[in-house]
C-alpha cells in the first residue's frame, strides 16, 4: 500500500537515542550501473513498547514485551482496507504453522480511514479476515511512530531477548522471513533464551449467523439471488426474500478443491455468462476466489467447480504466456461481462484483467500495477485496488477503493467521476467533482439510469447521475455495504457486517458533508535535491539475480507532477538524486522498488521478487530533511 508517514525521529529511543528503524540500517551506498547495492549490517537496537487503545485476541489480556520475553515476535503494521496487508496475513500462516509457539505474531493494526478507527469495525475484520494471532489497536499510531513505520504492510523481527532483528516493507518476505526465524530458534534454542510453548493468542467464540460476511451477490433468472458467503468459504442461493437458503455451494473449509465438493477461499465477486458462451465453456458461472489467487468455474444445476485460471500462486511479475491456467493472479474481487469478455478487478495488483473463457486466455487489460489515481488510455492508467465492476452498454464502471473513487472505462480510456486520490475521502454529496466517498467496494447501475456505490466505509448507498452530474445518498446507516444489485423491482444492498442481504429505504438521505484526510504527517523535506535511498537486504541465503539483467528497479513520479524538476522515471539504482521545483510547497512523491534475489547455494535455486509502493507525503520546507531513506528489507 502506498501510503507513508513522517520522517520525523521516533519518539521511542534506543540506548544511542535513534528511532528503532533507522538504527536499524544504514544508507546505502549508490549502486553501480552493473550491480545493486544493499545496506550494511544492522545494530543491535532495544524494541520499543507497545502502546495502544486495547488488544483483540487475547481474552481480554494485555500484552507487552516483557510478557512476550522468550519468544520470537513479529510485529506486523497493518491496516483492514489494505490489500497488501491481507496478503502479508496469508504469508505468515505458514510460518504461524511450521514454528508454533516459538514465534508470536502481533497485528499493530494502524489505521487509514477514519472508519477503521472504529473498534468493532476492526474487531469484525479481524474475524472476516480470520487473523489468528493478537492485535494491538493502535488508532492514535503511537507504536505506528514508535517503530517509525513508513508503510502497511511494515514487519519488523523482534529477538526472544527483545531486540529488533529485521525490518521490511511490503509484501513477498516468506522466505526471509522463514530464514530469519529459522536462525533466530536455532540460536536461541542454542542459548536457552527461547520459549517454544504456550501462546498469548485467545480464539473469539464462533458466531451463529445464516451468513458471514458475505461480500458481492448477482440476480439468478427467476428470482434467485447467488451470494458469495466470503468468510465461510462457499457460495450461497437465496430465495427471493433474501433468507431462505435454497442452495450451497462447497464445503465451507478453506481450501482449493475442485470437483462436486468444492473448496474456495474467501470468494468474492460472481458473473453468469452469456448462455452460448457458457455453453462453450462447459460452466455457467465464473467466481473471482480472492485469497486463491484463481477463477473457478461453476456449474449452477450441479454445483461441479473447475479452476478455469490462475496457479494459485500470487503474480509477483509477467511470465509471458496468456493461457489462462498458466498466469498467476493476485486477489481477484470482482467480475463483469463487459465488451464479449470476462473483466477481472485485479484488486492485488492494481489493475483490471480479461478472461476469455472459451479462448482460455487471461491478460492485463487496464492499468500499470502503479497504487494511485491517473486517468488516461487503459495502459497509462493507475487504479488503487479496484474493488467493484458494473456493466452499462459502453461502459465498464469501476469502484476503485483505495482513492475513494467511482470511474468509469469508455472507447478505451479511463475517467473518474468522483474521487480525488488516495489522501481524500469523506461523506460529500452534491456535484461530482467535490463528492466524496470513503472506500467503496459496490457499484450497480440501477434501473432508471443511475450509478449505485456500495460507500463501504461511509455505511451508505449512493447514487451518481449521470444526466445531471449529482451525486445523492440513498440511505445511510448499513454496516459495511459491500455489494448493490438490481433484482426483483429492488435494489438490494449487500451488508457485508451485518451478514445479510438487504433492502434500504431509498427516500433520500440528507447527509451534512465531511471530508477527511489520512493523518499520517507530512515528510519535511528541503528545497532543491533531494537524495532518494530504498534500503534493501537479501535474505540469508539469497543474493540479488543477475540472470535477467539488473535484479533492482525504482520507477519515481509525483503528484502533481510539476513536484520533481529531475529524477522522474524508472532506473536501476537503489539509490537516486531527485531535484524538488521551485514553487510547490506539497505534494506526493510515488516511488516503487523491487529487488530479484535467488537462493545462493541450492542446487535448483528458487527465485523471489520483493516489491513495494510507497505514496510519500511530503512538505518542502528549510528545514527539513535532504535524505529520503525507504525500508525495503533491512
Amino acid at each position: 500500500m502506498t501510503e507513508s508517514s513522517s520522517a520525523q525521529p521516533s519518539a521511542a529511543a534506543t540506548p544511542d537515542g535513534a528511532s528503532p528503524q533507522a538504527a536499524a540500517t544504514k544508507p546505502a551506498p549508490k549502486a553501480a550501473a552493473s550491480k545493486a547495492s544493499v545496506p550494511n549490517a544492522q545494530s543491535r537496537v532495544r524494541a520499543a513498547r507497545l502502546e495502544g487503545r486495547g488488544w483483540l485476541n487475547t481474552g481480554g489480556a494485555a500484552l507487552d514485551l516483557d510478557s512476550l520475553k522468550g519468544k520470537i515476535v513479529v510485529l506486523d503494521f497493518w491496516t483492514f482496507c489494505c490489500i497488501n496487508c491481507l496478503h502479508v496475513l496469508d504469508e505468515l500462516r505458514p510460518l504461524e504453522a511450521k514454528y508454533g509457539d516459538a514465534v508470536v505474531v502481533v497485528g499493530v493494526h494502524s489505521p487509514k480511514f477514519e472508519h477503521e478507527r472504529d473498534p468493532q469495525a476492526l474487531a469484525a475484520a479481524v474475524e472476516r479476515y480470520g487473523v489468528e494471532h493478537p492485535v494491538l489497536d493502535d488508532p492514535d499510531l503511537k507504536t505506528w511512530d514508535a517503530y517509525a513505520a513508513r508503510a502497511w504492510p511494515t514487519l519488523v523481527v523482534v529477538d526472544p531477548e527483545g531486540y529488533v532483528v529485521s525490518t521490511m516493507a511490503g509484501e513477498g518476505h516468506a522466505e526471509a522471513l522463514d530464514r530469519i526465524i529459522g536462525g533466530l530458534v536455532e540460536t536461541h534454542a542454542a542459548k536457552g533464551t527461547l520459549d517454544p510453548e504456550g501462546s498469548p493468542y485467545v480464539a473469539a467464540p464462533p458466531a451463529e449467523t445464516a451468513l458471514r460476511f458475505p461480500g458481492k451477490a448477482i440476480a439468478l433468472p427467476g428470482g434467485d439471488v447467488l451470494v458469495s458467503d466470503t468468510a465461510r468459504h462457499r457460495l450461497v442461493r437465496l430465495a427471493p426474500d433474501l433468507s431462505t437458503v435454497k442452495t450451497v455451494i462447497g464445503t465451507g473449509e478453506r481450501g482449493r478443491a475442485d470437483g462436486a465438493a468444492p473448496e474456495f477461499n474467501e470468494p468474492q465477486g460472481l458473473v453468469l455468462l452469456p448462455a452460448d458462451v457458457a455453453a462453450a465453456a462447459g460452466y455457467d458461472l465464473v467466481v473471482a476466489d480472492t485469497v486463491n489467487h484463481l477463477l473457478r468455474g461453476v456449474d449452477l444445476a450441479t454445483g461441479f467447480t473447475t479452476t478455469v485460471a490462475g496457479t494459485g500462486s500470487q503474480w509477483r511479475m509477467d511470465n509471458g504466456t496468456d493461457a489462462a491456467l498458466d498466469v498467476d493472479l493476485s486477489s481477484p474481487w470482482d467480475l463483469a461481462w463487459y465488451d464479449g469478455k470476462v473483466v477481472v478487478a485485479m484488486a492485488g495488483i492494481h489493475q483490471l484483467w480479461v478472461f476469455d473463457p472459451v479462448a482460455c486466455t487471461v491478460a492485463p487489460y487496464a492499468g500499470t500495477t502503479v497504487e494511485s489515481l491517473k486517468d488516461g488510455p487503459l495502459d497509462q492508467v493507475w487504479m488503487a485496488q479496484p474493488s467493484g465492476l458494473a456493466a452499462d452498454g459502453a461502459r465498464l464502471w469501476v469502484a476503485d477503493s483505495e482513492t475513494s473513487a467511482l470511474r468509469y472505462v469508455e472507447d478505451g480510456a479511463m475517467h473518474t467521476v468522483v474521487g480525488q486520490g488516495l489522501f481524500d475521502f469523506g461523506h460529500v454529496d452534491g456535484p461530482a467533482a467535490d463528492a466524496l466517498m470513503q472506500h467503496p467496494l459496490g457499484v450497480a447501475v440501477l434501473p432508471d439510469g443511475r450509478v449505485a456505490v456500495a460507500d463501504t466505509y461511509n455505511g451508505a448507498l449512493r447514487a451518481y447521475d449521470p444526466r445531471t452530474g449529482e451525486v445523492a445518498t440513498l440511505a445511510s446507516g448499513l454496516a459495511e455495504p459491500s455489494d448493490v444489485l438490481a433484482s426483483g423491482g429492488k435494489v438490494v444492498v449487500v451488508e457485508s457486517a451485518a451478514h445479510r442481504l438487504a433492502v434500504p429505504d431509498l427516500s433520500e438521505a440528507a447527509v451534512s458533508g465531511q471530508h477527511h484526510r489520512v493523518t499520517r504527517k507530512r515528510t519535511r523535506v528541503a528545497p532543491g535535491r533531494l537524495r532518494l535511498d530504498v534500503l534493501f537486504e537479501p535474505a540469508q541465503g539469497q543474493k540479488l539475480d543477475y540472470t535477467y539483467g539488473s535484479p533492482v528497479q525504482v520507477t519515481v513520479s509525483a503528484d502533481p507532477p510539476q513536484l520533481l524538476a529531475e529524477g522522474a522515471g524508472r532506473t536501476e539504482d537503489l539509490t537516486r538524486e531527485l531535484v524538488l521545483a521551485d514553487g510547490i510547497e506539497k505534494g506526493v512523491l510515488q516511488v516503487v522498488a523491487q529487488a530479484a534475489t535467488c537462493d545462493a547455494e541450492a542446487e535448483h535455486p528458487a527465485c523471489h521478487l520483493t516489491r513495494q509502493d510507497w505514496g510519500v507525503p511530503v512538505e518542502i520546507t528549510g528545514d527539513g530533511v535532504s535524505t529520503l531513506k525507504l525500508v525495503l528489507r533491512s
